[in-house]
């Protein structure tokens, strides 16, 4: 069938996520034709730097980096500029289409953020590369300070719905997070917007995610599968249910509802649709490449092989 993106109902995009196996192709070649029409036949690869590990406030489940979680991983303040300009220069060298910087915390002071913003200063000088930051809640002068610095796009997650955020996240409420997008948007940032897959939701807070990230109409809507890390209290989470067919449905499912979005296939690609990346790009243009924040990904050159042996290229966004 052909899908009405003007009218999509959330009946109709349950029905995507309940699709037989059998209806998978026909959804992934129109798809794909949505696909082709907005972001061609490439891939953008994007690079994530931790620049600032562990010790945050906040109780997210899914996260080694929360305040409850026992997980073994390296803490820091904020890494050495050395490694920020190395992770800098290597998307620049393997033309790459974006810097993503990631920093655990909620809040900031205004002393850390004006250090940050000196450090991705000194960093947009040397390589011009695109650089998106996830960096929690921002007052308005932060912001402003880390948009003159060279920061163009912000990325804040919903993670799920509104009705099953309290299950994974008591620090902070969903509507802080709207707030925070809505703030960020006017003053002109990009937006960076997705999720979790595998968090204990149903199908219905997937579509009511998906629905509310459209009505923010992010650049960037990055779709992470849960990879259960040891130490946090979600490590014996059973997800036996994200085969490869229920998270191709996801991607399909956020390309029609975010058309013109770059859809990023990122945390859990390598584990859940390993072997059907050629029917991932059918929905996702874009990937990380060489980890995730406290987990390890694929690696560039890998990554990069693996966009060609599945027929694609990948490039340097404009």
């Amino acid at each position: 069938m052909k899908y009405d993106l003007k009218n999509m109902t959330r009946e109709m995009a349950l029905s995507i996520l309940e699709l037989p196996e059998k209806e998978l192709p026909i959804l992934l070649e129109e798809v794909y034709e949505i696909r082709k029409k907005y972001k061609g036949n490439t891939v953008g690869i994007h690079l994530l730097t931790n620049a600032r590990s562990g010790d945050c406030s906040q109780n997210c489940t899914y996260c080694a980096q929360s305040r409850d979680s026992k997980a073994d991983i390296d803490k820091y303040k904020l890494i050495t500029y050395e490694k920020l300009q190395q992770d800098g220069y290597t998307v620049k060298e393997k033309n790459l289409a974006r810097h993503c910087i990631g920093l655990s915390g909620i809040r900031f002071s205004d002393g850390e953020i004006s250090e940050f913003a000196d450090e991705v200063r000194k960093l947009k000088k040397e390589t011009n590369s695109p650089i998106c930051c996830s960096i929690g809640f921002l007052t308005e002068q932060q912001a402003v300070m880390l948009r003159e610095a060279g920061v163009d796009r912000i990325n804040h997650n919903l993670n799920t719905s509104r009705k099953h955020y309290p299950n994974i996240c008591t620090s902070h409420t969903y509507e802080e997070r709207l707030d925070n997008i809505k703030r960020l948007k006017s003053l002109g940032f990009e937006l960076c917007c997705g999720g979790i897959i595998g968090l204990g939701e149903d199908n219905t807070d997937v579509v009511d995610m998906l629905f509310q990230i459209q009505s923010i109409q992010p650049k960037a809507v990055p779709i992470n599968f849960l990879i259960p890390l040891e130490g946090t209290a979600l490590e014996h989470r059973d997800t036996s249910y994200l085969t490869g067919d229920y998270c191709l449905k996801i991607l399909c499912l956020a390309r029609l509802l975010c058309p013109q979005s770059d859809i990023r296939c990122a945390a859990g690609r390598e584990v859940y649709l390993k072997g059907r990346e050629k029917q991932m790009f059918y929905a996702a243009d874009s990937i990380f490449a060489s980890g995730y924040l406290t987990a390890d990904g694929q690696g560039i050159d890998d990554t990069i092989k693996m966009i060609t042996d599945a027929g694609f290229q990948y490039y340097v966004e404009p």
